[in-house]
C-alpha cells in the first residue's frame, strides 16, 4: 500500500544488529505473544475502517452525494490507509522479531512463513 517505516534493528541474545531493541532469547516469546495480540487487535479496527472506507449514499440526491463525496469517502480512506499502514508495520516487525530468534534473515523468514502458510 503507502510507504511503511522500516523495522528498526532487533538483537535477541547475540544475534542481530544493535541500535535499536534488544531481547534475552528468554523474553523474546513473550515480546512475539504481545505483537501477535495487538495484530489480532488492529485487524477488527481494520475492518471497521474498511466498512467506513466503504460507506455508500443512502440516496441518490445532493445531500447524500455530497457528504460521501466531500467528507466520508476521503476522510474514510485516509483512516483506511493509516490502518493499514499500522497493520503493515506491526506485521512486518513480528517477521523480523521471529527472524531475530531464529536467528535468521528476514526474508528467510518470509520463505518460511510462506512456506507454512502454503503461499
Amino acid at each position: 500500500m503507502s510507504d511503511v517505516p522500516p523495522t528498526p534493528p532487533i538483537m535477541v541474545g547475540g544475534y542481530g544488529s544493535g541500535g535499536g531493541y534488544k531481547f534475552s532469547d528468554d523474553e523474546v516469546d513473550g515480546v512475539i505473544k504481545q505483537w501477535e495480540d495487538l495484530l489480532t487487535n488492529m485487524r477488527s479496527d481494520l475492518a471497521d475502517a474498511r466498512a467506513i472506507a466503504e460507506v455508500q449514499k443512502p440516496a441518490d440526491e445532493f445531500a447524500s452525494s455530497d457528504f460521501v463525496k466531500g467528507g466520508a469517502d476521503p476522510s474514510g480512506q485516509t483512516l483506511l490507509q493509516q490502518h493499514q499502514r499500522m497493520y503493515d508495520y506491526v506485521n512486518n516487525f513480528i517477521t523480523a522479531l521471529r527472524a531475530a530468534k531464529n536467528k535468521i534473515t528476514v526474508d528467510q523468514q518470509n520463505a518460511r512463513d510462506n512456506l507454512k502458510s502454503g503461499a
